[in-house]
C-alpha cells in the first residue's frame, strides 16, 4: 500500500521485473494482481519478507541472490510507527528492527 505500491506500479509500467516484498501473502498477492492488471506486466512477483525478523531478511536475500540474475534497484520502504513497545523473537525492539536493522541487513546482504 502507499508509497511502496506506487513505486512498484511505476517500475512495472517501465516493464521492469518487479519483486514485491511483503509480510502478508494475501495483501501482497492482491497488490501483485492489481499491478499486473494495471500495467500489463506479467513479471511482477511476490516474495514474503518481514524486516522485523533478521531470519526472514536473510532468507529473502538468499532467495533473491539464488533466483535472480541481477538486481538493479532496491527500494527500502518498510516502516512502522506508533506500535506499542514489543520485542521480536530475536530479542530486538520491533520498531527499530523493522525500520532500521532489517533494511540495513537486507541492503548489505544484497550488495554481494
Amino acid at each position: 500500500a502507499g508509497i511502496g505500491k506506487c513505486v512498484a506500479m511505476d517500475l512495472a509500467r517501465r516493464n521492469a521485473r518487479t519483486i514485491l516484498a511483503c509480510r502478508s501473502r494475501e495483501r501482497g498477492q492482491a497488490a501483485v494482481e492489481e499491478i499486473r492488471a494495471a500495467t500489463g506486466n506479467p513479471a511482477v512477483v511476490l516474495r514474503l519478507l518481514d524486516t522485523a525478523s533478521l531470519a526472514s531478511v536473510r532468507a529473502f536475500a538468499a532467495a533473491v541472490l539464488r533466483e535472480e540474475s541481477r538486481l538493479d534497484v532496491l527500494v527500502n520502504n518498510a516502516g512502522v510507527t506508533g506500535l506499542p513497545f514489543a520485542i521480536t523473537s530475536e530479542g530486538l525492539e520491533q520498531t527499530f528492527a523493522t525500520n532500521y536493522l532489517g533494511p540495513f541487513l537486507l541492503t548489505n546482504l544484497l550488495l554481494g
